[in-house]
């Protein structure tokens, strides 16, 4: 049996070969001054900048990098050198794949996903931190049938693992006809081991974006993607000398790898793990990343993950279209009497889905009742946006919106398996006892399918809406006896504290004040903790001695005061999964806002990810802040600066988004109507000097204004 060591040495040696003749060509055919950069990142070739500390953006600089890449490589027989020769060999990979990005901004034509950007590294915080996604895996194949690759495939999606493929796997998936896509939770990386670079790319960019782990801190990175990225690798027999070399730099970052291949492969505890039935594949990687994941059982016909959330069932695969934009259609969560609900009572009032032709129609209301000693109404609308996760986690079957906005597609393949409404309520029933059995004892659902019934029905609901709004409205900072601390992102941030507020919900968009104090009845113990606000400080930026005694405590010394409402003034930390940021725009004496979904640049001549890559990781970093959509309306943001009225470009996308409730904001606060066609976005321009024309024109009142610096 040859030695591992050899192994891994010879295999690096394959990849550092292909690496040299591929950047070769590449300054033979393009020259020393063409661009190499991997695209929508702020990150530029980031395992370079991760372990050599060097920002490469052509190929003359990558070039002149490669000799420090080939002294990773050492020979010297010891575990260290084995490990820096995995890391030599992710390198070398990212040379050949940056030389196919150098030549074409798309060199995979949507056939293989490739590069993974850096809003799609953010988009995965939130499920991250909340355990939605409990780890990864890398899947190399092929696996040795198609029918066991798309069981392995389906099994880590049941558990919501988000899986990673490489190699012949991804035709294998392809002839079984599986979803894959970053939506579903399945990226085909690509078909060749060196594109395993992009993988790890992604991880040290989580390193970078979360935890503000700096480039060249090898031992910040190795302990970060030890303790807080729970990934692993399986890898099918045969195992090429090239992929062994890889695993030596995934062991060394604490990723197990998992094989069948008993040629020439040696057994490390915890490291390398040979398991011969390639079917307890699954167990044995949970297993070895100590992957504990609570299975909800639902009596439906469909699988059921989180994996299927961002799955979209277009008008050609659907067998029917419940749509809340042209009938009356709704969803409401009451809480009720522990004698008048008859618990898991799953009631259908009106026809089935099979009473529609294929692509057809139809309403649908649903009431969930809940009773509990410790239910409060105040939870009914928390819960109620939950309902937008929990039916989307049924394979084929898309929801979106709330209230009587709803949308609910139900696919062919669904129909054909047997789903229809009442499972509807199997899953809500479910997920509601399942989520919050600390306050719910009792729940039934009833579903509604009758036009003439729910059109009274939606007048019902609509009129219940009304009064939480109203309710709401009466929620301001003032309002309340305490805010809640946040500290779910902490799994990946270690840092970081949010504040939330009724009127400054969390940076991720997902924790409201509601939301939080739901959090701290549920779990009184858990990550939302009471904030009292008794001793202030400064009432127009928003500082209290006993927040600042909260974030001191909860950031584990990091931080000693953050301001709610500045930007300029020891602003509120960001993990990395906020929905937008914000940061000065010299020029006009305002600011700029653009969200995680924008690709383009800004007036500030940087990207969302050149901007978030300055925010990140837990850090302050005046004149920048991260934040929730739905703060930009909020009277708060930004009250220290003057407030919303700095607002000078956003995209159109987002300006659309909050434009309704922003114009609202800024009539009571400054008495100026359609506030938001003074703003500008990038149909306007992307060049500060034209931004400075259209804010003249339009009488922008950033410009008189206080100066910000």
């Amino acid at each position: 049996m040859r030695l591992l060591f050899d192994r891994v040495f010879k295999g690096s040696d394959e990849m550092l070969a292909l690496a040299e003749r591929t950047l070769d060509e590449t300054v033979a055919e393009l020259g020393e001054s063409a661009p190499v950069n991997m695209p929508n990142t702020a990150y530029f070739l980031a395992n370079h900048n991760t372990y050599l500390k060097k920002i490469v953006r052509t190929a003359g600089e990558l070039k002149a990098a490669f000799p420090e890449v080939k002294q990773w490589m050492r020979r010297e027989r010891r575990l260290a050198d084995v490990f820096n020769t995995g890391y030599g060999t992710f390198m070398a990979a990212e040379v050949i794949e940056a030389c196919k990005y150098a030549k074409s901004p798309d060199p995979y034509g949507g056939e293989y996903h490739g590069h993974l950007s850096d809003a799609e590294v953010r988009e995965l915080g939130v499920p991250l931190v909340t355990g939605d996604i409990p780890g990864f895996v890398v899947i190399i194949g092929p696996a040795p049938s198609d029918e066991e690759a798309i069981e392995l495939i389906k099994g880590y999606q049941s558990r919501a693992i988000f899986v990673f493929l490489i190699g012949g796997i991804i035709d294998q998936a392809k002839r079984m006809k599986i979803s894959m896509g970053f939506p579903v939770r399945v990226v085909a990386v690509g078909p060749d081991i060196w594109q395993v670079t992009h993988i790890i790319s992604f991880v040290n960019r989580a390193a970078m974006i979360f935890g503000a782990i700096q480039p060249g801190d090898r031992e910040g990175f190795d302990h970060y993607t030890f303790h807080r990225i729970r990934a692993f690798v399986n890898a099918f027999d045969p195992v090429t000398d090239i992929v062994v070399a890889c695993g030596a730099g995934a062991i060394a970052m604490g990723f197990p790898v998992i094989t069948d291949d008993e040629h020439d492969m040696w057994k490390v505890p915890k490291s390398i793990i040979i398991q011969k039935n390639t079917r307890d594949f699954i167990e044995t990687s949970l297993e070895a990343r100590d992957i504990k994941i609570k299975v909800t059982k639902i009596d439906i016909p469909v699988s059921y993950s989180s994996a299927f959330e961002g799955e979209i069932v277009r008008r050609n695969d659907m067998w029917v279209d419940i749509d809340g934009s042209r009938s009356d259609c709704f969803e409401l969560v009451r809480t009720r009497e522990a004698h008048e609900i008859e618990d898991h009572s799953i009631e259908l009032v009106g026809p089935d889905i099979d009473s529609v032709e294929a692509g057809g129609k139809m309403p649908m209301g649903y009431i969930v009742e809940v009773a509990g000693k410790s239910m409060q109404p105040d939870f009914e609308p928390v819960f109620e946006r939950k309902i937008h996760d929990f039916v989307n986690r049924a394979e084929g079957v898309m929801h979106t919106g709330q209230r009587d906005i709803i949308r609910i597609r139900v696919s062919k393949t669904a129909y054909e398996a047997g789903f229809r409404a009442r499972h509807i309520g199997e899953i809500l029933y479910a997920q509601m006892m399942s989520q919050f059995e600390s306050v719910i004892d009792k729940c039934q659902v009833k579903i509604y399918t009758v036009p003439e019934q729910l059109k009274e029905l939606r007048k019902k609901a609509t009129a219940v809406y009304d009064k939480r709004d109203a309710r709401l409205a009466t929620l301001t900072d003032e309002s309340v006896e305490v805010f809640y601390d946040c500290i779910l992102c902490q799994s990946f941030s270690p840092a970081h504290v949010c504040i939330v507020t009724p009127e400054r919900l969390g940076l991720c968009g997902a924790v409201s004040w509601l939301d939080a104090k739901a959090t701290n009845e549920l779990e009184p113990n858990g990550p939302c903790q009471k904030v009292t606000k008794e001793r202030i400080v400064d009432e127009n930026l928003g500082i209290w001695e006993d927040v600042n005694e909260c974030v001191h405590d909860a950031s584990h010394g990091n931080l000693d005061q953050v301001t709610l409402y500045s930007i300029m003034v020891d602003p509120m930390t960001s993990c990395g999964c906020f929905e937008c940021i914000c940061g000065i725009e010299p020029m006009s004496n305002g600011v700029i806002i653009v969200n995680r979904e924008h690709e383009g640049m800004t007036p500030l001549g940087m990207s969302f990810s050149e901007m978030a890559s300055m925010t990140g990781g837990g850090v302050q970093t005046p004149g920048f802040m991260g934040h929730g959509k739905q703060f930009i309306s909020s009277r708060k943001f930004m009250r220290g600066e003057g407030g919303p009225a700095r607002i000078v470009w956003m995209p159109k996308a987002l300006k659309e988004l909050v434009g309704p409730k922003l114009d609202r904001t800024a009539k009571e606060i400054y008495g100026i109507d359609d506030f938001t066609s003074m703003i500008a976005d990038e149909t306007v321009t992307e060049e500060a000097e034209v931004l400075m024309e259209y804010l003249n024109e339009k009488g922008h009142p950033a410009l008189g204004m206080e100066p910000l610096m």
